[in-house]
């Protein structure tokens, strides 16, 4: 008989096991879901000027977008976060094939490693510049993410999300 009830705890054990990592899945599975259905599929306010253009370095088409804002003088100044330390304007200008000299002075340079410091930093400069408003350049997937931490570090700065969107990745099939 004890052997009987002994079992019988081990089975409700397992099952338990199994609930609980049933439940733990379905709470992942809706995570994803509802972090693949808050990525931006479109630039909402392309036309709308802002005070400075942030973009994060780190994926592909981010810096061009950036510098292709500032020349439409879409704001007055550009800030890219994230550079790795020891490379500048000029030398961004020779890698991203760009040589607009006129924006050379209207450009700063962060060297954060990460999404928190890429806030931080820019709260910084923003800060430091004035400003009220700001276009934030990044990856779409990249948005809701840095989106959080960029309001946070500057809850009274206006924040316009301006995603691009990488070939290599595939939003629309998520």
């Amino acid at each position: 008989m004890a052997g009987f009830q002994l079992q019988r705890r081990g089975g409700r054990l397992i099952r338990r096991l199994v609930e609980l990592v049933v439940g733990l899945a379905l709470l992942w599975l809706a995570g994803m879901v509802r972090f693949a259905d808050s990525i931006p599929l479109a630039v909402e306010e392309p036309e709308r000027r802002s005070d400075a253009i942030v973009v994060l370095t780190g994926g592909s088409g981010r810096l061009d977008e950036g510098l292709n804002l500032l020349q439409q003088n879409m704001a007055d100044r550009l800030f890219i976060s994230g550079v790795y330390q020891g490379v500048d304007v000029k030398t961004l200008f020779t890698i991203f094939q760009h040589n607009p000299q006129e924006l050379e002075a209207r450009i700063g340079i962060g060297t954060a490693v990460n999404t928190t410091g890429n806030a931080s930093e820019t709260a910084l400069w923003i800060k430091t510049g004035g400003y009220k408003s700001m276009r934030l350049v990044t990856a779409s997937y990249h948005m809701p993410r840095s989106l959080l931490e960029f309001h946070h570090a500057m809850p009274d700065i206006d924040i316009i999300a301006h995603p691009v969107f990488p070939e290599h990745v595939k939003v629309e099939r998520w």
